[in-house]
């Protein structure tokens, strides 16, 4: 007879004749231990120069291709809405309606799809991200269905051409933001690291510098106005990283368009023809900074309108109502206005209203002067010129001039772009403002090459006025005075490819800079200040009094403090009286010399884990115990003193991402600041209306 097997046995047995059964089809065990400990090794000597390398490689290769591949389709969107307008003859309804419809569908889908998908893919993200970046929390700015919501939306608004004027470079610097994050996420499952909160930070401000020079393939000049928009201080050790993936951006995304037979090789995205051997005239310098200090006077009243206008639509019963319950509403009857506006028949044949925004620009930074040209007669009716040395008839009209034709469009687009800006769907905001910097230097340009027809020199060789140089000053003047930046000089040079206008550039930027930021904060500031984001704003006031505003002036001085002894009662009754994360602990009520922190969880389970000193017998948790016996108290890294002054504070609440600091005199804790304090006190005391 068998003996029978302890079940115990017969299970453990069981399961090894199941893992036999499961590993014996599988052939060469050898070889698959073999190759296994190939690809450890190659794990191994990959990772030992760091994972960051290949991260920034694959997200400076990726956002290239997807801003290759939405620039294609968009292309081909507005290739279609061309074909349509063409194809319904001369009657003048039908243009009209083709004209019209097709902008305002594609603007009413892209606000509609990307709103229903999440509420914060409307706008162009900058602001929300240099909120992130000062240590604030918000929710759902980098998920990943933002990402897509906003690729889609995006796409279909660059497809409404210049009807409405918006860009892509905005959008583009979240949208990098947003890869960033998720990749970060893959790259801690691989390695299987923590996630660690400063290295996110640093890919973050890696992506900043993707997102520009993925759209103008310019890598050095994406790295350095991603630094001046996005970040007040900037960490000396992340600048290879920048480098390094916009430069892996900005050469596939160039690469691409050679694949694709569009170049013949990697050159600039808007190469212009602009004269070397002798590009501008030393007396011109003149007249570059008076168009910088154009250029500052027009970005301040555009900055003002513009934050006029936001606070205004989001005051307005009728637009806050549309904003708030049918966004898409709203976008249609600006859209529609606006396309009504640009219309070829009717105003928009004095705006050059049939051009792209990419011919925009290579029709203002064309080398010829406009005034000497005779157009030729059938530009008005005929579709623009796939020549780009053509695409500058599209700016004459029979009625008026040059001249006429550029003030009507500065004039137009003014308030157009300003309206524009109060869309609730993806779009970018950088590219227009591009543009009407262009338009201003043209039209400068092409006034002093009116005035000086020989050039400014009345001896010797003549060399006459390049209307086009101030073209270039004119963009990078208006760009960076309305942004705060100085790096949109180099911008249009890495643009263009022209370099020989590079110190009147600077020159016009430097005094459109020195008048805007004086009067008036950046645009994203300004939509940061709308908004009403948690962000701290930067002190504009440089006079000695704004230096001599002190911590005790403005900090908190009823903070809520617990003692080292304190028990049941006096835990409870701290908790009751504020909603802080962090309470200071002294040592004693009589002594309030500050020993530390502690958390508000840790609060919270001393309540849980001790007997209310009134609880009935039978519901005793624990001994009666005190707050330095059953809490961990943090020590204290960083305390101000009263003293301290507001320039000090302001530089290390952004430095190190403070939310709280207390304030000590001779240890004893007499106050805190928060940024609430302090935002106030800068707009109050150092930054007064």
């Amino acid at each position: 007879m068998e003996r029978p097997v302890p079940g115990g046995l017969r299970g453990e047995k069981e399961e090894e004749r199941v893992l036999v059964s499961q590993q014996s089809w599988r052939p060469c065990p050898e070889a698959r231990r073999r190759l296994r400990g190939c690809l450890e090794w190659v794990k191994r000597q990959l990772f030992r120069v760091g994972e960051d390398w290949y991260f920034l490689f694959v997200l400076g290769v990726l956002m290239a291709t997807i801003s290759f591949m939405m620039d294609l389709l968009v292309s081909r969107l507005y290739e279609a809405h061309r074909w349509l307008y063409q194809e319904v003859g001369d009657i003048l309804v039908l243009k009209y309606l083709s004209w019209t419809i097709y902008p305002t569908a594609l603007a009413a889908f892209s606000t509609g799809f990307s709103q229903s998908i999440t509420p914060h893919s409307g706008g162009s993200g900058i602001p929300e991200l240099k909120t992130i970046l000062t240590g604030v929390v918000l929710e759902d700015y980098l998920a990943i269905q933002n990402f897509g919501a906003k690729v889609v939306g995006l796409t279909c608004t660059l497809a409404c051409g210049s009807t409405i004027f918006l860009g892509k470079v905005g959008p583009f610097v979240h949208l990098s933001a947003m890869a960033a994050a998720y990749l970060g996420k893959m790259r801690t499952s691989v390695t299987r690291e923590y996630e660690n909160k400063f290295k996110q930070n640093e890919m973050l401000v890696a992506a900043q510098a993707v997102g520009v020079a993925t759209v103008f393939g310019a890598p050095i000049s994406g790295v350095l106005f991603s630094i001046e928009v996005m970040s007040s201080h900037f960490a000396v050790r992340d600048y290879w990283r920048g480098f390094f993936a916009a430069t892996c951006g900005a050469f596939m995304f160039r690469l691409l368009a050679v694949f694709n037979s569009e170049q013949e090789t990697i050159a600039a995205i808007f190469k212009s023809d602009l004269r070397i051997d002798f590009p501008f005239d030393l007396l011109e310098t003149f007249f570059f900074a008076i168009l910088g200090a154009v250029c500052g006077l027009v970005g301040c009243a555009y900055l003002f309108c513009q934050r006029w206008l936001l606070a205004a639509v989001k005051e307005n019963w009728l637009t806050a109502k549309l904003l708030a319950t049918d966004k898409p509403v709203y976008t249609v009857l600006v859209v529609l206005a606006l396309a009504s506006i640009t219309f070829p028949p009717g105003l928009g044949q004095l705006m050059a209203s049939r051009l792209t925004m990419k011919e925009y620009l290579i029709s203002l930074f064309d080398n010829r002067t406009w005034g000497t040209l005779v157009p030729n007669a059938s530009s008005v009716t005929n579709p623009p010129s796939m020549d780009p040395r053509g695409l500058w008839q599209e700016w004459c009209h029979p009625s008026t001039t040059i001249f006429g034709t550029l003030a009507f469009f500065l004039l137009m687009k003014f308030w157009m772009l300003i309206l524009a800006t109060t869309l609730p769907l993806p779009a970018g905001y950088f590219m227009p403002i591009f543009i009407y910097g262009a338009a201003i230097g043209r039209l400068l340009g092409e006034m002093v090459a009116l005035l000086f027809p020989r050039g400014l020199r009345s001896e010797g060789d003549l060399h006459p006025v390049i209307p086009g140089g101030y073209a270039l000053a004119g963009a990078a003047a208006f760009s960076g005075s309305v942004t705060h930046a100085i790096s949109t000089a180099l911008l249009v040079c890495e643009a263009t490819g022209h370099l020989g206008h590079v110190l009147p550039v600077v020159l016009a930027v430097l005094v459109a800079n020195a008048i805007t930021q004086k009067h008036q904060p950046s645009f994203y500031d300004g939509t940061i200040i709308v908004k009403k984001l948690p962000y701290l704003p930067p002190i504009r006031s440089r006079h000695m009094a704004s230096y001599q505003v002190v911590v005790e002036e403005f900090m908190e001085r009823q903070v809520v403090a617990l003692a080292m002894g304190d028990g049941f009662e006096e835990v409870l009754v701290a908790l009751d009286a504020s909603t802080d994360g962090e309470y200071p602990v002294v040592e004693s009520a009589g002594s309030p010399t500050l020993v530390g922190t502690v958390s508000r969880t840790q609060l919270v389970t001393f309540l849980q884990s001790h007997e209310h000193p009134q609880a009935p017998q039978g519901e005793k948790l624990a001994t009666a115990g005190t707050l330095g016996d059953s809490c961990t108290i943090e020590p204290i890294i960083l305390q101000l003193s009263p003293w301290t002054s507001l320039h000090q504070a302001h530089h290390l609440f952004e430095l190190l991402k403070l939310q709280r600091v207390f304030v000590t005199r001779c240890g004893e804790l007499v106050g805190a600041v928060s940024r609430v304090e302090l935002r106030r006190a800068i707009e109050e005391l150092a930054n007064p209306k």
